[in-house]
């Protein structure tokens, strides 16, 4: 009889290990690490006149974790406009991040491009772009610092080279529109997102609190734009990335 026990219990507690282990949930859920912390694996540099793949200077490196857009071995700017492209294009999915900017613009950077940086998003592919192309044509959601305490700089704002959306019931080309959000001065870590539900909507978020948001992203010649790439720029700004993370978001229903 006891054996008979142990064999039922057995029987019993295998079945829910085995269901518990197909029910169960990705303990992170769903969301993929972009940048592992240790490497740039997965991901290609595009600079302005150079091939695919080269990574001039090495403006693009990792530093005690963090993704790095560094320029100390650069003597000057040199117009080299540049973009690291994640490996695979999306759609439809969130992608959560946290940037800070630290150190000086780079001599010869333009004055606009202080403390100023971006996050390209249905991007064309970097084989696909000109080899003295500044921008990926794609919807820019721009990553702003303060420059003093006393001046208003939002962050997470939409710069739209090669592209046009709709914003406000109207199609809106102006090349660059800011959000709502709030300046962030110093070196201080900030929290951004971007929800993309293809050609239809996107929204930008710091905080967890929407910033803006429009819709119908298209390229100038009015093709629609419902995925691309990703990338991040690098054009004359040192800054830090310590968390990249996409979760798809699947088909509609």
């Amino acid at each position: 009889m006891l054996r008979l026990i142990c064999v039922i219990v057995a029987v019993v507690v295998g079945i829910s290990v085995g269901t518990s282990h197909v029910k169960a949930e990705p303990i992170d859920g769903g969301w993929i690490q972009l940048f592992d912390g240790k490497t740039l694996k997965g991901w290609t540099p595009k600079f302005r006149g150079e091939p695919v793949g080269e990574n001039y200077l090495n403006t693009f490196r990792v530093e005690d974790g963090l993704l790095t857009v560094s320029y100390d071995q650069y003597e000057t700017w040199n117009e080299k406009f540049g973009h690291l492209f994640y490996k695979e294009p999306a759609g439809r999915y969130r992608l959560r991040f946290e940037y800070r900017f630290l150190g000086d613009q780079v001599g010869g950077g333009p004055n606009w491009a202080r403390r100023n940086n971006g996050i390209m998003i249905h991007g064309q592919e970097p084989a696909a772009m000109k080899l003295d192309q500044k921008f990926p044509n794609s919807l820019e959601v721009q990553l702003l610092g303060g420059l003093n305490e006393k001046s208003k700089r939002p962050t997470l704002n939409l710069c739209t080279p090669g592209t046009f959306v709709r914003l406000n019931d109207k199609d809106h080309k102006q090349h660059c529109t800011n959000s709502n959000s709030r300046t962030f001065n110093g070196d201080q870590w900030v929290t951004g997102e971007i929800i993309v539900d293809g050609d239809r909507s996107i929204q930008h978020l710091v905080d967890g609190e929407v910033v803006m948001e429009y819709s119908q992203p298209r390229l100038d010649d009015g093709t629609p734009l419902a995925s691309g790439t990703i990338s991040i720029q690098a054009e004359s700004a040192p800054i830090q990335f310590r968390r990249i993370e996409l979760k798809h978001l699947g088909e509609r229903e």
